[in-house]
């Protein structure tokens, strides 16, 4: 455990991306060295800043209270994982108690680099720069094959942990089993992001395949005969949960099929309930035992459309490297227009443009821009796909501040944001460290210093609320973490505002505003 805590530091010291991928190919040699090849599963997971376990029901909050470290290392990297097995699997009356106690147990076995690697894992927040590219490349040296074989291998298999645990025991040979197989999640292609339809059809050469992007759920439909199985965008399987998906995949002329698609709750106008309407179908527990939730209702309640956007294989023949124009072909033959996303194919700005506004007026988030050549790069963030939507921005004050990680140790790095209340005060609306630059953390780290409003040597410093931040984010949703019961989705500083004074702020009516509006 002390030797994968100590390479996630020391990966995430490190500037360059050859260092990053050498120091992490050593571990992963050791661990191939290791009899359970399980071991190399959870280090490409954890390095990879994921679990195995997906969800073990352990939040920020059962973080905030640990015990101290233990002087001397004693815990090994799969009796951790056990315990997360064992957490996770805690259940019923007395559940949050005994969680409670087990990851206690845990962490006061655990040296202060561990502790700190472990609640930075838990909490979602692990920042040493071993992105799923990065960790790729690792699997490639250590395993002496080529980096193409195992991003195509990852792309196939759906999880870099089982296809590094194949490299590094069975080598190219190994590899080359993953293959596109109907049944098995295929990790979804990822979109960039382009500023506004200009700028996406410059960089995609001038013409686009323009699609609506709904705020809806990304599944991934499997049917083989009148076997159909649905996965989520982290690969779940959410098959019980979505009847209407299953049934949308029965309806189709067809015996084989991989599809990716969007679940989406609609109001009987037919736009958009809000996001959380739709997650709430979706979550802990919604494989095919389905556990307590009442699908039956749950559709009653608020049923789901079904839109689908692409197809990765149909009777036997792979698509998925295909050009975007032939799959738009073989999806308009096989999928009725009612279950297909809007679209257009143009090199006409305008014409674009308005199509943006015609999505945005229907309550969506924004287009889609596709190369019409681009084939399916399932598992990457291409730049054949690109993604334009409208940003909001926010001026907040910062609240309190939480001390870095790997290249960000020493610094100051997460900011607790809060939008001001005219009633007094501030309401906090959520946390990020994203958009921040190097001289952007040196400042900061400097300010909240002087700040400061108590203690400086723990995880979290409060400081006095007088700096303003601008934010941009993407809508605001419903939270019970927060006072407000509101947080911003996928926030980000785009600069500090030093010619505002907290009392200029934006005030939680506002926020609460754009909630009501839907963004």
């Amino acid at each position: 455990m002390l030797d994968v805590a100590t390479a996630s530091a020391e990966v995430g010291a490190a500037s360059a991306r050859s260092r990053k991928v050498a120091r992490l190919a050593d571990l992963l040699r050791r661990a191939g060295d290791h009899d359970d090849p399980r071991l190399i599963s959870v280090v490409v997971a954890w390095l990879s800043g994921e679990l195995l376990q997906r969800q073990i029901g352990v939040g920020w909050a059962s973080l905030r209270s640990l015990p101290e470290p233990a002087e001397e290392p004693g815990l090994s990297v799969l009796e951790v994982d056990d315990r997360f097995s064992e957490i996770r699997a805690v259940t019923g009356q007395g559940s949050q108690a005994r969680r409670a106690a087990l990851l206690a147990d845990l962490f006061g076995r655990a040296t202060a680099i561990e502790q700190t690697f472990l609640r930075r894992l838990l909490a979602g927040e692990l920042r040493q720069g071993a992105l799923i590219g990065v960790m790729a490349d690792a699997v490639a040296v250590a395993a002496d094959v080529p980096a193409a074989t195992v991003r195509r291998a990852a792309m196939l298999g759906g999880a870099l942990p089982t296809v590094a645990a194949a490299a590094l025991t069975g080598g190219a040979a190994a590899l080359a089993a993953f293959t596109l197989t109907v049944g098995v999640p295929v990790g979804p292609m990822l979109a960039q992001t382009a500023a506004d339809v200009g700028d996406a059809l410059e960089r995609l050469g001038g013409t686009a395949v323009f699609e609506a992007k709904l705020d809806g759920a990304r599944v991934q439909i499997h049917r083989s005969g009148r076997e159909v199985a649905v996965f989520t965008r982290s690969l779940d399987d959410v098959t019980h949960r979505l009847p209407e998906v299953v049934e949308a995949a029965l309806a189709l002329p067809v015996d084989e099929l991989i599809a990716d698609a969007e679940a989406i709750a609609l109001r009987p106008d037919g736009r958009p309930h809000r996001f959380q309407v739709t997650a709430s179908r979706f979550g802990r527990g919604g494989g095919r035992g389905g556990g307590r939730f009442d699908v039956a209702a749950a559709r009653a309640a608020q049923p789901l459309s079904v839109f689908v956007f692409d197809l990765l294989h149909v009777d036997g023949t792979d698509l998925l490297d295909l050009p975007t124009s032939r799959r738009v072909e073989a999806l308009d033959a096989l999928v009725p227009s009612a279950h297909r996303v809007d679209r257009l194919v143009t090199d006409s700005h305008d014409a674009a443009a308005r199509f943006l506004d015609r999505t945005l007026a229907a309550g969506h988030e924004g287009v889609m821009a596709k190369s019409p050549s681009a084939p399916y790069e399932a598992g990457r963030r291409g730049a054949g796909w690109l993604k334009v939507k409208p940003v909001h921005t926010l001026d907040l004050v910062v609240l309190a501040v939480e001390w870095g990680s790997g290249r960000r140790t020493g610094k100051l790095s997460n900011i607790h944001l809060g939008a001001r209340d005219p009633a007094g005060g501030f309401v906090m609306l959520g946390k990020t460290f994203k958009g921040m630059t190097d001289a952007m953390l040196e400042w900061q780290t400097a300010r909240f210093l002087d700040l400061a409003d108590g203690p400086t040597d723990g995880y979290v410093v409060r400081v006095r609320p007088e700096q303003v931040v601008e934010i941009a984010f993407d809508g605001v949703q419903r939270s019970s973490r927060y006072p407000g019961g509101l947080a911003l989705r996928f926030a980000r500083v785009l600069r500090y505002r030093h010619d505002k004074t907290p009392a200029e702020a934006d005030t939680i009516d506002t926020v609460r505003a754009i909630y009501e509006r839907g963004a």
